[in-house]
């Protein structure tokens, strides 16, 4: 298949055919990659972030959700000057 690169600001991009993206099952992200002169382009199967919910979760079982740095309210402080 031919296909044209079109300007996007100051990149290229190309348009990929809806059928070729359902076909590796590609729907919003991608990670890209180079093998020699070739651009592997592949979908993001881990999503950022996804799995931190569990994880907080675990640290507040753990007891390992505290603070590392005070955060609390010094009143005795004058009011900030800009």
């Amino acid at each position: 298949m031919k296909s044209h690169l079109v300007p996007i600001g100051n990149s290229r991009g190309i348009r990929i055919p809806r059928a070729l993206l359902q076909l590796c099952h590609i729907r919003d992200a991608v990670t890209l990659s180079v093998k020699g002169e070739a651009i592997i382009i592949r979908p993001l199967k881990h999503r950022p972030r996804a799995d931190w919910d569990a994880a907080f979760q675990q640290m507040h079982e753990r007891r390992e959700d505290h603070t590392l740095i005070e955060d609390h309210l010094d009143r005795s402080i004058a009011p900030w000057e800009w």
